[in-house]
């Protein structure tokens, strides 16, 4: 996954059906998907999966699912989905476990969280983690020194400084909803 990342170091976020017509034409390989239910993430991920994306599900913001593992069973067996997003380690595990890509989301909101984030990484040992907001470079810096995982800078990343600033403090990625993003 880090090589695929290296290469491609813009990640679309899609929330909505309008965001997910509009990557279909995008060039960003990867996508991460913060929206569907129990009844549309087949489609949601067959679309992603048919126009050649690499596609990773934010578990939890699945309507109609629980944080149970079953949710994972699920997504292996009734989607092509190449991966999950959590932030709850037992659904990282889960989908590690179930044979998906497994990126770990990390709210780091003050020094409690980050102090917390060795802990969490260990528990569920994913794939990559996933850092937010993603407009802290210091922070950013902070947490590359503490890992060799690759390292995602999402939410609050707005502009082309913001993705200038995440990936020259050491992040492997960056993930975004704004579609000016997305063309950088």
């Amino acid at each position: 996954m880090d090589q695929v990342l290296s290469l491609h170091p813009v990640i679309a976020s899609i929330k909505d059906e309008d965001g997910l017509r509009s990557v279909l034409r995008a060039p960003c390989p990867v996508v991460f998907v913060l929206f569907g239910s129990v009844m549309t993430i087949h489609s949601i991920v067959a679309s992603l999966k048919s126009a050649g994306k690499m596609v990773f599900v934010d578990v939890d913001l699945l309507d109609g699912f629980s944080s149970k593992p079953v949710t994972i069973d699920f997504l292996k067996a009734h989607t092509q989905a190449d991966g999950v997003l959590s932030s709850k380690s037992i659904m990282v595990k889960a989908a590690k476990t179930a044979g998906l890509l497994a990126i770990h989301r990390l709210f780091l909101v003050d020094s409690f969280s980050y102090n917390n984030v060795a802990k969490q990484v260990k528990i569920s040992e994913p794939d990559a983690i996933m850092i937010l907001p993603g407009c802290m470079p210091r922070v950013i810096s902070w947490v590359r020194d503490e890992t060799e995982l690759p390292l995602i800078a999402g939410g609050l990343v707005c502009d082309k400084d913001d993705v200038m600033g995440a990936l020259g403090a050491g992040a492997t990625a960056i993930a975004s909803s704004n579609r000016g993003v997305w063309l950088m």
